[in-house]
């Protein structure tokens, strides 16, 4: 229920701001709008403003809106009216008009990303787990334990990092750019011990996948190898095995934290040959209330995804520790304008490498995934919920703005020519580039679907 819920008021709201976008700049222009709807189909509510022409409609399916303005190409117009038609209007209007719905939605990530930052956001500190075996992090030398001081790509200037999602958005740009990172390494007295860099450029393009942050070697923050919850029946109820447990071995080999923990019983599947129910127990040290034991723990085996996967049945690492990440009334709404910028190049750059082959087609969600997500964000709380938003009323804003017939930057396309060659596209011509785009964003929505469906059935 709370997934439904949380979809729908995101739609409502993103799909409510693109709409008011091209409404208030089409009344600034002098247009006569007649029709204001969120969703489509047979209006479930109506109303009218006192002295407006325009009626406003909430539809049955809240899966996009319009908004209807007087238009010679539609209906025919009193001549009485005709100057305040659509299609009458200068070329700088009517481009105006179509812009200013997908800027109507970078302008609310901007208010959304400065209002969470105003009121600041409880985020993992910026200390590293043990790095993945064989991966960049490894090959540069980390070891866990790090806390991240500053950041920097080749050749800019060095940045505090904040905090870990600030660490993994610099990797993730970093990736998709093919530019190495410099970290600066240090402890919380602020002095620094070494410098390391990554070397994302050598990451291929392809490898901007779900599996980015394996390749890199960083998964997640630092935390205590401490078990959490142990469930009923699971392998580490039946070796004894309890809550507030901290594993010191396993095995010949030391345990430093949770990352480190969870993927030594990983790699007890590939030790087993994956093909079995159970694995042969396993010496694990662990303390409890000041004493050390050793225990013997055999991991079951489990199918996920069409893949053996070695569990426990419990919670493997402590939460890691957090900060308060906040900025000041300016500081925060320049950030909201950055991280705005950066998510919209982050977007079209992989838009660009899926369509060029060097980025998988996987990438794209549909609304089965937005939903799930927006559940997701929601059971976290309203600050995840908000970055929920502005990162999809991002997406929508750039999507929107791409040329392609039937989007607005489609539109935009032909207002280009327009003003080019001083004529509008022909009739002839318009058909064909509308149906192109219709088939195209046909083929992209069912891809998106297919990959939704995957996900949840996977």
């Amino acid at each position: 229920m709370l997934t439904l819920l949380a979809f729908v008021v995101a739609l409502g709201i993103l799909i409510a701001v693109h709409e008011y976008g091209h409404y208030r700049v089409a009344v600034a222009c002098g247009i006569k709008v007649l029709k204001f709807s969120i969703g489509f189909g047979k209006p479930i509510y109506t109303w009218r403003l006192k002295n407006k022409p325009t009626e406003f409609a909430i539809g049955m399916l809240p899966l996009g809106g319009f908004v209807k303005m007087l238009d010679e190409r539609e209906a025919p117009v009193d001549p009485a009216e005709r100057h305040l038609a659509f299609n009458t209007q200068p070329l700088k209007s009517r481009a105006a008009v179509v812009a200013a719905g997908p800027a109507a939605n970078l302008l609310l990530a901007v208010l959304i990303y400065a209002i969470v930052n105003w009121s600041g956001l409880q985020e993992p500190k910026a200390v590293l787990a043990s790095p993945v075996a064989g991966s960049l992090a490894e090959r540069a030398g980390l070891r866990g334990f790090e806390t991240v001081q500053q950041a920097a790509f080749d050749g800019d200037e060095l940045q505090a990092v904040r905090s870990f999602e600030d660490l993994r958005w610099r990797l993730t740009q970093g990736a998709l750019d093919g530019r190495d990172l410099q970290l600066v390494l240090g402890n919380d007295s602020g002095s620094s011990s070494r410098t390391v860099t990554l070397e994302l450029s050598k990451l291929d393009a392809a490898d901007a996948d779900a599996q980015l942050f394996r390749k890199i070697g960083i998964l997640g923050p630092w935390t205590r190898p401490v078990i959490g919850e142990v469930m009923a029946g699971g392998a580490a109820q039946k070796a004894g095995l309890r809550a507030g447990d901290v594993v010191l071995r396993l095995g010949s080999t030391a345990i430093v934290d949770g990352q480190q923990l969870r993927e030594a019983i990983r790699g007890s599947v590939r030790a087993s040959g994956g093909d079995g129910v159970a694995i042969a127990p396993q010496d694990w040290q662990i303390q409890r209330a000041g004493q050390t034991l050793v225990l013997q723990v055999a991991p079951e085996i489990k199918r996920e995804r069409g893949a053996a996967v070695a569990r426990i049945g419990a919670y493997v690492g402590a939460p890691p520790e957090f900060v308060t990440v906040r900025y000041g009334p300016l500081d925060g709404l320049w950030q909201g304008v950055v991280r705005t910028w950066e998510v919209s190049q982050l977007t079209l750059k992989m838009m660009w490498k899926m369509v060029i082959g060097e980025a998988s087609l996987k990438n794209l969600s549909g609304p089965l995934t937005i939903a799930d997500y927006a559940g997701k964000s929601a059971s976290l709380g309203w600050s995840a919920y908000l970055l929920f938003l502005a990162l999809i009323s991002v997406s929508l804003g750039v999507l929107n703005l791409l040329p392609l017939p039937v989007l607005d930057g489609g539109h935009l396309m032909y207002y280009l020519w327009e003003g080019i060659t001083g004529r509008g596209v022909s009739d002839a011509w318009m058909d064909r580039l509308q149906r192109g785009g219709v088939a195209i964003l046909l083929g992209m929505m069912c891809i998106a679907l297919f990959n939704d469906v995957t996900r949840l059935l996977g």
